[in-house]
């Protein structure tokens, strides 16, 4: 099943493995038992550190438990783990195996020290790039700790499942046989939500640091460019980010980023981290801003308060809080979020296979949606308020050939129906005629542009109209020593390559502000 050149980075890897472990198959007479047995034949003889069975008595059948041969450690995956979800599997294999985990020794220490039993469910599809976080997450913490127990399920494959326990987005966490969490987290996301005392140990951690010469908030393209930038000059710097990688890690494919041919969202906010780790900034995660507080004199300390309680100065600050999808805002779309609601088609779409789903937006965003649910779902209703689509003219040639998609324009959006647990229709006003119309359907995804993170900045930051951060030409903003960069601001054509460079530029502006102050 594997490719050579695969097989043989695998071999490499197995080659940390220090303790043997066994691999126990639950199997029946299917075909997609005979493929899951393949691979872990194929796995098995790459190493003699594992022993591999096929006595399992699971119920969820084709699936793998991962055991440590003194029994302290059992992961299990249900189904195939490839696509996105083969680095997991590889990571189970090599932290069983006792290769030591990537975290911090204060992050291993406080996932040991957790009491109690754990029993973890995580429904994953393999074209989702927002799940492997969550699974690796959960597979570390069980290998860590004997009270947790951890098992990554594939949706797709256990439809009746899914169907039973209504999942309509993914990743979805369960905890002791009830819904968890939902959408993309880490170990830090997951450890402060069942360690409650985490996020106020971490608030006084963060209060008692002193000043920073520079701190960037946020921790998307702009923000570990800004951070780089300023450590580069050996000046204190940090950076606050709610989540590490930003917008970044809801993106599939990126082809437009130079000299990088291709790369995925998730994998290019993990060499953004480990970059900005390379140089002396101290990372502060799960913080999200809610207040600047500008400093009173030329050159005093600026402010920034956060959600958690936490509180930092700095003599310049660089905002760098991305953009959000923009939302409908219509009756029904906050009801139905993870219930047929969804913003990720990645992500999602297999959980609709063989239904009818409806795309909100007509650019290029929406259009590519289409496309892909299209070779999913049964059929797909795209609707979009102008008389005509955005989208570029190739993707509309490609969404025009498709015979399972229909294109409504004129269609404003009105409501999202349900009948209490799940999506059933969508409901839209003809724009030309005034006449309104419901569609019977089972998903909705909204596709309709970005927002930027800039609420919390209303009244101490100069806006634009659409609540862009405004910036001159060195990202500087209304308030002296406050500097701004990336999708948060005024600068045109939101991209990945822009708002590093903006994050540059907006970091050497805040250096030379320091010289000059």
């Amino acid at each position: 099943m594997l490719e050579p050149t695969l097989k043989s980075q695998l071999q490499t890897y197995l080659e940390r493995v220090t303790q043997p472990f066994d691999i126990v198959a639950s199997l029946d007479d299917g075909a997609k038992s005979a493929e899951l047995w393949d691979l872990l034949k194929e796995i098995a003889s790459l190493t003699d550190k594992i022993t591999l069975r096929s006595d399992g008595t699971d119920a969820r059948v084709p699936s793998f438990s991962i055991n440590r041969k003194q029994g302290d450690v059992s992961l299990r995956f249900a189904g195939i783990p490839l696509g996105h979800e083969f680095t997991s599997l590889v990571l189970a294999l090599l932290q069983v195996g006792g290769h030591p985990p990537r975290v911090s020794d204060e992050v291993i220490a406080q996932i040991r020290q957790i009491e109690g039993e754990f029993q973890f469910e995580t429904y994953f599809s393999l074209s989702c790039q927002n799940c492997p976080d969550v699974v690796q997450a959960l597979n570390l913490m069980a290998v860590l700790n004997p009270g947790i127990r951890h098992v990554a399920i594939d949706g797709a494959l256990f439809q009746s499942e899914v169907d039973e326990r209504q999942v309509m987005s993914v990743p979805s966490v369960y905890l002791n046989g009830k819904l968890f969490a939902s959408g993309r987290m880490g170990v830090e996301e997951i450890l402060a939500k069942i360690d409650t005392g985490a996020a106020f140990r971490e608030a006084e951690k963060i209060n008692a640091r002193a000043p920073f010469d520079v701190l960037v908030v946020g921790g998307g393209p702009a923000g570990a460019a800004g951070a780089i930038y300023a450590a580069r000059k050996g000046i204190r710097t940090g950076v606050a980010a709610e989540r590490f990688g930003g917008q970044v890690l809801d993106t599939m494919g990126i082809e437009n980023l130079i000299s990088v041919a291709e790369t995925e969202g998730p994998k290019l906010a993990r060499a953004l981290e480990e970059n900005v780790r390379d140089y002396a900034v101290d990372i502060m995660n799960l913080q999200r801003a809610t207040a600047l507080l500008p400093a009173v004199d030329e050159g005093g300390l600026h402010e920034i308060r956060f959600e958690s309680g936490a509180a930092l100065k700095a003599k310049t600050v660089i905002v760098a809080t991305g953009a959000r999808w923009r939302e409908l805002n219509v009756p029904g779309e906050k009801e139905y979020r993870n219930r047929g609601v969804a913003y990720c088609p990645h992500c999602d779409g297999p959980l609709f296979k063989g239904k009818r789903v409806a795309v909100i937006g007509g650019g290029n965003s929406g259009v590519e949606a289409a496309i892909d649910l299209a070779g999913i779902v049964a059929h797909v209703t795209l609707l979009e308020f102008a008389d005509q689509l955005r989208a570029d003219a190739v993707l509309q040639r490609k969404l025009n050939s498709l015979p399972n998609v229909t294109v409504i324009t004129s269609a404003q959006t009105t409501e999202v129906l349900g009948d209490g647990s799940k999506v059933t229709g969508i409901a839209y006003k003809d724009r030309v005629s005034g006449n309104p119309c419901v569609v019977a359907l089972d998903g909705v995804f909204v596709q309709i542009g970005l927002l930027p993170n800039s609420d919390w900045l209303k009244g101490t930051l100069e806006l634009s109209p659409q609540g862009e951060i405004i910036t001159d030409g060195k990202g500087r903003t209304s308030v002296p020593g406050v500097f701004a960069a990336g999708d948060v601001t005024t600068v045109p054509y939101k991209q990945i390559v822009i708002a590093m460079g903006d994050g540059a530029r907006a970091s050497l502006s805040a250096f030379d502000h320091l010289i000059r102050h």
